[in-house]
């Protein structure tokens, strides 16, 4: 039965293996070698540290920073945490120092853990905003330390020597069953659309049950092997690819960096993995792309393997098919597979829809994919298809301990012990996203199909969310985008993309002035648009307002427009504000333009 804590889990799990020294918990790439952690190993560390945090003044219910790439030491960090009752909020490296500064000074962070040099420049730069920080922790030691930073090796030798072995493990063992399951195990910010992120509360029990509800689906035992790439502070990859593979007693390498997942795979040859769409789409196009350098020869093959293996997912599975795929998986199929490590059982997807014809691309060659849907609010899973039962464009059905229902106005409704405790200092928010009998609004539109899988249609709200999984507000991206004097609306593209892009209509009266300042006649706004050195203007005001943005919520590519919008051309609506739908279908073509 599944522990209703992070920290009876912890325990639970570590004595399941206490003394197998071979069993790997974790294994981290170093120098070139892959170093392996035991789970006697982990759980030494993690009650060291844990210690070495009281001792330097965290107490349980303090709001305790991470600021990391993922590593090991982010592991043993949440570990600790949450087993001496404080709460950890996991924040991406990738966010600017100003982003952070919101964050921890609305969550009354008392110390920040931070993983490098660069992490800790960008805190120390807004320190003096976050009036409730006292600490932070440095995991590497590349930097000067004071009485208020410290190393994370220090907090460890700190605690270390605060009991001999046998004692620290009794106190840690009464201190992390000491935590309750209705407690704040994390808070979680995600993106909304006013600006400023809110904070998700999940408790201890939220997260187990939903562990306990995925764990029904997906069949992870002590044999798998996961690769985690994802960052870990994201609730998909904390719950999938970390709580999940822990808690079944797999064993989790953690990925160098997403530009070496593919020779990782190769490597360790993973029998599990969670993973966003844009993985595979960057599989899909390098498979394309060098059957596209080999010999005629070899195209033909490689295509008439292709043209059997649709056929043959599709149905077509007669005595001639069957031996024809037969022979294209072991001409073609078989040696990509082999790229991947060749011991795949599957592909958990999240985060992001997967494109229907990326994932009949996996079929095709023998991979299984299985698609979920989920949100921060809801811990996030709330359904995922089944091994044998996938259907391309739908997200599965729910998982066993989770209701779904379908609003009046087409929204989808989940309700379960999964669903967030609320948003951080923000009961307002609370309300509008939870209803009283305990339905949280999702902000999707969606619909069953006769054998109860979600399909995902549209989007009520306006959150888009990138190839990559993370959420971007674009009302905030496009107030900031019209600060420049030359644009006068922006549409921000990046739902399902890999980077933003924006549609930009142009001031006119604006671009008269720019031109009438450099001494020339502005031409028409029409040619105006398709003016390198008006682009190269915008160009220029986009990079400076966009500093305070994170990497990536910036704008690489857009297009210039001539004809605003308008209520007249239905490009607004009678309140004025943008029909999105009605934008994106005109402009198309000028769309897929930036994305090739």
């Amino acid at each position: 039965m599944m522990p209703n804590t992070i920290p009876k889990m912890f325990l639970s799990v570590c004595d399941r293996f206490k003394g197998k020294k071979s069993k790997v918990a974790f294994s981290k790439k170093l120098n070139g070698t892959w170093v392996n952690t035991s789970h006697d190993e982990l759980r030494e560390q993690v009650e060291c540290f844990a210690f070495g945090l009281l001792k330097y003044g965290i107490v349980p219910g303090d709001r305790v920073g991470i600021v990391s790439e993922n590593r090991l030491e982010w592991v043993i960090a949440d570990f600790a945490i949450t087993a001496m009752g404080a709460v950890d909020v996991p924040i991406f490296p990738t966010l600017t120092n100003k982003q952070e500064a919101y964050i921890f000074n609305n969550c009354q962070a008392t110390c920040v853990i931070v993983s490098n040099k660069n992490q800790l420049e960008k805190l120390l730069s807004v320190w003096d905003e976050i009036p409730s920080l006292k600490t932070i922790i440095m995991m590497n030691s590349d930097s000067e330390l004071n009485s208020n930073i410290m190393t994370f090796e220090s907090v460890i030798q700190a605690g270390k020597n605060s009991y001999s072995p046998i004692v620290r493990s009794e106190k840690f063992e009464t201190m992390a069953n000491h935590v309750n399951a209705d407690d704040l195990l994390t808070i979680i910010y995600t993106s909304g659309t006013t600006g400023n992120p809110k904070g998700v509360m999940l408790s201890h029990s939220n997260i187990t049950a939903n562990i306990s509800g995925v764990m029904e689906i997906l069949a992870v035992d002590d044999t798998d092997v996961f690769l985690s790439y994802l960052p870990t502070c994201h609730s998909y990859e904390r719950m999938g690819g970390y709580y999940l593979a822990f808690c079944r007693g797999a064993s989790t390498f953690i990925a160098e960096s997403i530009e070496t997942v593919a020779e990782n795979m190769r490597e360790i040859r993973p029998t599990v993995m969670t993973s966003v769409p844009r993985l595979f789409e960057r599989i899909q196009m390098r498979v394309l792309s060098a059957a596209k350098k080999e010999s005629i020869l070899k195209q033909k093959v490689f295509n008439w393997a292709f043209n059997v293996g649709r056929n043959y997912v599709n149905g077509k599975h007669g005595m001639l098919a069957s031996f024809q795929y037969k022979l294209a998986d072991s001409l073609v199929f078989s040696k990509i597979r082999a790229r991947t490590g060749g011991r795949l059982r599957f592909f958990a997807s999240g985060g992001a829809a997967l494109n229907v014809s990326v994932g009949e691309f996996f079929k095709i060659i023998g991979i299984t994919i299985l698609e979920g849907y989920g949100l921060t609010e809801s811990s996030p899973v709330l359904c995922v298809n089944r091994i044998g039962d996938e259907k391309l464009g739908t997200v599965g059905q729910p998982i066993s301990n989770v209701e779904l229902k379908i609003a009046d106005d087409g929204e989808i409704l989940a309700r379960g012990p999964n669903i967030m405790m609320g948003y951080w200092k923000d009961e307002a928010s609370t309300r509008e996203a939870v209803t009283t009998d305990g339905w949280l609004l999702t902000g999707d539109i969606g619909e069953f199909d006769d054998r109860g899988r979600l399909k995902i249609t549209d989007r009520k709200k306006h959150l888009l969310i990138s190839s990559g999984g993370k959420n971007i507000a674009p009302l905030p991206i496009e107030s900031v985008l019209t600060k420049s004097q030359l644009v006068d609306q922006a549409v921000l593209i990046g739902d399902r993309r890999e980077f933003c892009t924006a549609l930009l209509v142009v001031n006119a009266d604006a671009v008269k002035d720019w031109y009438s300042g450099k001494g020339l006649s502005a031409p028409s706004l029409a040619l105006a648009v398709r003016s390198d050195e008006l682009r190269k203007a915008v160009e220029l005001d986009l990079m400076q307002l966009q500093r305070e943005l994170a990497k990536y919520e910036r704008v690489r590519r857009f297009v210039l427009l001539s004809e605003p919008f308008t209520v007249e051309n239905d490009m607004l609506t009678p309140t004025l504000k943008v029909r999105r739908k009605a934008v994106l279908e005109r402009y198309s073509v000028q769309i897929e333009a930036m994305y090739k």
